[in-house]
């Protein structure tokens, strides 16, 4: 069976809010944080559409000598993790004296590659690049700033899965504690958003154009959805051994039970499957010991593209048809978090979990056919939710699943 593995602690950094307070009164009132971003044309996109998040103020809250090593996506994911830890009741004297891990999702950091690459263009010497790009540039500069800063002694990589990496980073921060392997995991996703990140993204005319009422740009499962919205920042949740959280008084805001996945194995990259995604949906339901007829609430991939959409409609008809769970995407209030966004969603679940509502399928105005038989909420719904899932699912074909239930005493 392995160990009980529970939540102690969330923080979120995003365009809907920088602390789990402002993304609950997002989520429950519809509020969107979808913007634009006139450079982006000047730039060369099609579309000036983002998720308008934040800069975060460092300076008093990290050294300076720390701060310079920070990538952007390093940044919103100090501050979330900052959150998770405080919120979780672990001080910095607690991660000095144990032993903490840290799986983060990521897989880009443009930004400093680019801006690195112009100093050559311009000064040609690799001397005056300093010592900083290096660690916001990699793939792990996350997990490599956020380890070093909070004196994290664990586990320690990053996860690239493309829009499934939050989700992959919870599940393996899930299978180390039940495994006995750690007990206390930092695990996340967090995304860059400036618009060197999202360029390729533009030229697959992946982004919606509806630059007129960006609010109503990410339209989830809606039959005239043109495209996703780019957005991020980060999310982050301390994941514990329940007789570890138990022993050190910490309060246990929910319960990790299941964590699925698969691959897709089609023959284009960027191709998805209904196949895949019910794979992936089963695994985690199997692996928590449910079944479909035992879940409240979906939270659904669903990022507003036609054939994303389509298919994962496909897969929750065929595990959902006729039981009683209700399905919304919150990417209409977010934008496509990318990275992130396996684990923001998950904390979305939790914070509705907690506050007994569902977030609704914002700008659903015409469903689309291939959604005519599942549960889309529409508008907020005041309800009790003691099991959820959480999808993601990324280019490549790489899916997760993860199940949260409301925390009982056994």
């Amino acid at each position: 069976m392995g160990r009980r593995v529970v939540v102690t602690g969330m923080g979120i950094w995003s365009c809907i809010g920088t602390d789990i307070g402002e993304v609950k009164e997002s989520l429950y009132s519809g509020r969107s944080g979808i913007g634009l971003e006139p450079e982006r044309l000047e730039y060369g996109f099609r579309s000036t559409l983002t998720g308008i998040v934040p800069k975060p103020e460092l300076k008093g809250l990290i050294d300076r000598h720390l701060r310079r090593g920070l990538s952007e996506e390093a940044e919103y994911a100090y501050m979330a993790g900052r959150q998770a830890f405080e919120q979780a009741g672990i001080s910095n004297e607690y991660l000095l004296a144990n032993e903490v891990g840290c799986i983060f999702g990521n897989d880009s950091s443009a930004k400093p590659v680019i801006e690195a690459h112009r100093i050559m263009l311009e000064k040609h010497d690799t001397e005056l690049l300093g010592q900083s790009f290096i660690f916001q540039a990699m793939n792990s500069t996350v997990n490599m700033n956020l380890s070093t800063i909070f004196h994290l002694k664990g586990i320690n990589f990053s996860i690239s899965a493309a829009c499934a990496s939050g989700g992959h980073s919870i599940g393996l921060a899930y299978m180390f504690i039940k495994n006995g392997l750690q007990d206390v995991v930092l695990c996340g996703g967090a995304q860059e958003t400036n618009l060197y990140g999202m360029a390729s993204f533009d030229a697959l005319r992946a982004f919606s154009k509806r630059m007129d009422e960006p609010a109503k740009a990410s339209r989830p499962f809606d039959k005239d959805r043109d495209g996703l919205v780019p957005s991020g920042g980060a999310a982050a949740l301390v994941l514990e051994d329940y007789d570890h959280a138990v022993a050190r008084g910490a309060d246990i805001i929910a319960e990790i039970t299941g964590y699925g996945f698969s691959s897709n194995g089609t023959v284009a990259i960027s191709q998805p499957s209904d196949e895949g995604c019910v794979r992936a949906m089963m695994r985690a339901m199997e692996d928590a010991g449910i079944t479909a007829a035992d879940i409240d609430y979906i939270n659904a991939h669903a990022t507003g593209t036609p054939l994303g959409d389509r298919f994962e409609a496909m897969a929750l008809d065929r595990l959902f048809r006729g039981q009683h769970a209700l399905i919304s995407s919150t990417k209409g209030h977010t934008g496509h978090e990318c990275w992130m966004a396996g684990a923001s969603e998950l904390i979305y679940c939790i914070i509705m979990m907690q506050n007994g509502f569902i977030a609704p399928n914002l700008n659903l105005l015409n469903r689309d056919e291939c959604a005519e038989n599942i549960n889309l909420v529409t508008e907020t719904v005041e309800t009790q939710i003691d099991t959820a899932l959480s999808n993601s699912f990324g280019f490549g074909g790489t899916n997760s699943a993860i199940i949260v239930k409301k925390f009982k005493q056994v």
